[in-house]
């Protein structure tokens, strides 16, 4: 950077709103002089996660008021005022350059306290239907980084930049090294990837589809990210069926936990998960098809949006989980292994979404941002 500066990271809560944040701050302290600080809730993954990456981190007790019941939105709206004036204080102690919010509890009374004070602000939105924290505080921030072209629409124009989502440095590297068509039949089967919330709902429908591709002969070879609280369940449920043992032995590995993420995509030739903002800017990265099962209650249906924007690209199908049968998505799964033409369309079409420059665009953006009122002023609104 031209100039030391201080990055304020506000959210946090899933992966989905915190690795992009993490993404950020990798970029902004790998410039001369760039310093991060975190602020998020004890109860999200930033507790675990930003620690780990080497980040200092700050808590709010703030909570949800959206989609909650009246009960915890009273306590909501109990904790603002302490959380307000909580977020004063972090900012006059880390004295940021500039604050960006990345979704999540902690980014709306920071971000917007960072507003009412002066400090420049930013959020970043990963999805194609902002958050109700997000649509608030789109209103206030001065610029706005969106991930997808229908998210545009729900912020002021002038101010909205198409990035596409930050991913970490990591994976970034690891992805440049890997041909994003590469593949074809039979070249590493099927990665399933539930989710962190919904996984039960996609590990059952993919145990439906493998027995069905088990029982006419075409059972491919199958990755199963079932997710630490489902594996034993899955694992056995495969067991009943037969399908880790006799003529099916070695075709289905089951996982808690996949480590090696880059790895584990590049090798699948097709990928069965959710719809989150993150796991769709990682299939974009190392251009892997898939088949898109949108969690339904996700805030304001956004993961629809988001699997329906991959869907007119070309990039994935789409399977609905109202109405979706293990019959139907071994369908969808056959017709794609039986297609190379059409696999090898939408991992090019797939490839073509991805965005491995989005963070250097994001904190070079941040840079044309004015820096902090000086001090004389800063005393003068406090």
């Amino acid at each position: 950077m031209e100039r030391d500066v201080r990055v304020l990271i506000a959210g946090g809560g899933t992966g989905g709103h915190l690795f992009p944040g993490i993404a950020i701050a990798e970029e902004v302290v790998s410039r001369p002089g760039g310093a991060v600080l975190f602020v998020g809730t004890a109860r999200g993954l930033e507790t675990k996660l930003v620690p780990a990456a080497g980040f200092p981190l700050e808590l709010l007790d703030v909570s949800g008021l959206n989609r909650v019941g009246l009960g915890k939105m009273v306590k909501g709206l109990v904790r603002l005022p302490k959380a307000f004036f909580a977020s004063r204080a972090i900012l006059r102690k880390f004295r940021p350059d500039l604050v960006i919010g990345v979704g999540g509890y902690a980014s709306g009374p920071l971000v917007m306290a960072a507003a009412l004070l002066g400090y420049p602000t930013a959020i970043q939105e990963q999805n194609s239907r902002p958050g109700f924290t997000n649509r608030v505080l789109g209103k206030v921030a001065r610029r706005v980084f969106v991930a997808f072209d229908d998210a545009r629409a729900f912020f002021g124009r002038g101010k909205t930049r198409l990035t596409g989502n930050p991913v970490r440095r990591k994976f970034v590297s690891a992805a440049a090294g890997q041909n994003p068509t590469a593949g074809g039949a039979g070249a590493g089967g099927l990665l399933v990837l539930g989710g962190s919330q919904g996984a039960r709902a996609v590990n059952d429908l993919v145990i439906g589809a493998a027995q069905v591709l088990a029982s006419a002969g075409r059972l491919p070879r199958i990755v199963h990210q079932a997710g630490a609280a489902d594996e034993a369940r899955v694992r056995v449920r495969y067991q009943e069926l037969g399908l880790l043992e006799g003529a099916h032995a070695g075709r289905i590995e089951v996982r808690a936990f996949i480590d090696d993420m880059p790895a584990a995509l590049a090798s699948a030739e097709l990928v069965v998960g959710r719809a989150g903002a993150l796991t769709l800017a990682e299939l974009a990265m190392t251009g892997r098809p898939a088949i898109l099962i949108p969690l339904p209650t996700a805030a304001a249906d956004h993961q629809t949006a988001n699997a329906a924007e991959m869907a007119r690209a070309g990039a994935a199908v789409v399977v609905p989980q109202a109405g979706a049968t293990g019959e139907t998505l071994a369908r969808a799964i056959e017709d794609l292994f039986g297609d190379p033409a059409r696999l090898s369309s939408m991992s090019k079409a797939m490839a073509a979404l991805g965005r491995p420059n989005a963070t250097r665009e994001i904190v070079d953006e941040l840079q044309t941002l004015p820096r902090r009122a000086t001090k004389a002023k800063e005393e003068a609104v406090h």
